[in-house]
């Protein structure tokens, strides 16, 4: 594998920002949309959530598969067709005249939004040397960042002064950009054919997909409790059996030998036990706000503006801070302080006056900016050119698992407390949002297990 340099290099970080802002924005600007969606198909808005979650589980299927076909058919080839399906596919939903039409469609966004950033990343990885590495990814990440977040305020805002359709054309503009600017710009890495594991893409994917759907079911009460975990425990059973698999396959999916970097493991353990907590906060606050507080649904919305406001300005002193104090103690420093943040959530009232409630949310995004930027780049530290691949796709599959989970906790969490006689509404908010800080201080413990030293390759100082 050769890497290019020079110009090709120059709109890069450019084209994964893109590709990551829309697949974070689209996986939550429809959340504020579905009643007028459905109203508009003329179907109840609790049939709706087959629009969202056809689109989260093709997304977990086929996040594995990514890396295989960018090694196959190169990553500006496999990019440029993931654009392509996204922006098509979007332009198929805002046209869509039934929920049957709209589920097909976000079928097709799911297939291209599942390989867009993890081939976008996976370039990134080829084309860059580790010491380069984490300001790239520090620019990269935060529209990841700011796109959960924005997604239902720009929801309630296209919905109320626009329609439901520009949620999906507003895709559209950025789509076609990025398909030009990938054209230019990116590098169509290859790397020597390997055949495709399809046991194992069916053993894994599958089992992701029904942990998904599991832990989606556990946490919207959408069906009994018994049959939530059945579909988990069946869930594991698979992934389980890919590991059984993967041991014997000559080439497969998802190499096992991986997990020997200490810094990929530790990563991605991190990235699971840490989202539990801190995934809660989108979810729970504008309820909280809305159903505690009695805050209007766009007013609510806007309330987590902060929480991107800091995400941003953070990014730029991510740097100096791991320079200063190294990735293990940043990473158990932040991460204890990001729990404390969201225990003294439960300090909050109606009677605040809103400043107090919006300077809590803009340190929490500065904290989580560097919480992600610090734990992204560590797992990928010390991956080679042939690895880089599986431990890519990984880490992406980690990242969309741990959206669910932390929904999923939160909201079991709640429903615990509401059967707390003695609490009302806003105290039961209180009790989990202390809950979930002391779990996010619990999971700074997976980050003891880093060395001092480790990551010292993506923070040389540059002369």
């Amino acid at each position: 594998m050769t890497r290019k340099k020079g110009i090709s290099m120059a709109g890069l970080p450019w084209i994964a920002a893109m590709a990551f802002f829309m697949q974070a924005l689209d996986a939550t600007i429809l959340n504020t949309a579905l009643p007028a969606i459905a109203q508009s198909l003329d179907r109840s808005p609790l049939a709706m959530q087959s629009a969202i979650i056809s689109y989260t589980l093709t997304v977990a299927m086929l996040i594995p598969v990514s890396g295989w076909l960018a090694d196959r058919f190169g990553t500006r080839q496999i990019f440029m067709t993931a654009v392509s399906l996204f922006t098509l596919g979007s332009l198929a939903c805002a046209l869509s005249g039934s929920l049957t039409a709209l589920v097909i469609f976000r079928i097709i966004q799911g297939i291209g939004g599942a390989m867009m950033m993890p081939v976008a990343r996976l370039a990134l990885l080829r084309a860059y040397p580790r010491s380069e590495l984490l300001p790239v990814l520090n620019f990269v990440t935060m529209p990841g960042l700011v796109g959960p977040i924005l997604g239902p305020l720009l929801g309630g805002v296209l919905v109320t002064w626009a329609s439901w359709h520009w949620i999906f054309l507003i895709n559209i503009p950025i789509g076609i950009a990025g398909l030009f600017y990938a054209r230019k710009y990116m590098p169509n890495f290859t790397t020597p054919r390997r055949s495709f594991d399809m046991s194992g893409f069916l053993l894994f994917g599958l089992g992701l997909v029904l942990f998904s759907s599991g832990m989606e079911l556990f946490g919207e009460k959408i069906v009994a409790t018994w049959i939530a975990l059945t579909i988990i425990a069946l869930s594991i059973l698979l992934l389980l059996s890919y590991i059984r698999h993967a041991r014997r396959h000559p080439n497969p999916l998802i190499a096992l030998p991986i997990f020997k970097t200490r810094t990929f493991s530790v990563g991605i353990a991190g990235n699971l036990a840490t989202r539990l907590g801190s995934g809660c906060v989108p979810f729970l606050m504008p309820l909280m706000l809305q159903v505690g507080f009695g805050y209007p649904a766009l007013i609510a919305g806007c309330m987590m503006a902060p929480t991107a406001i800091g995400s941003i300005l953070a990014k730029s002193m991510v740097t100096q801070v791991l320079r200063r104090l190294g990735y293990r103690r940043t990473l158990v420093g932040i991460t204890v302080f990001i729990g404390l943040m969201i225990a003294q959530f439960s300090l909050q009232s109606p009677a605040y006056p809103i400043w107090l409630m919006l300077l809590p949310l803009f340190i929490l995004g500065m904290a989580m900016s560097t919480q992600f930027t610090s734990m992204n780049t560590i797992t990928l530290a010390d991956l080679t050119d042939e690895n880089a691949s599986s431990g890519n796709s990984m880490l992406a599959v980690t990242q969309q698992l741990s959206i669910s989970l932390g929904v999923a906790i939160s909201a079991a969490v709640l429903r615990f407390y509401e059967g707390f006689d003695n609490a009302n509404t806003v105290e039961q908010f209180h009790y989990t949002f202390i809950t979930m800080g002391a779990i996010t201080i619990l999971s700074a413990a997976v980050f003891m297990l880093l060395r001092p030293k480790d990551g010292r390759n993506l923070i040389k100082e540059r002369h």
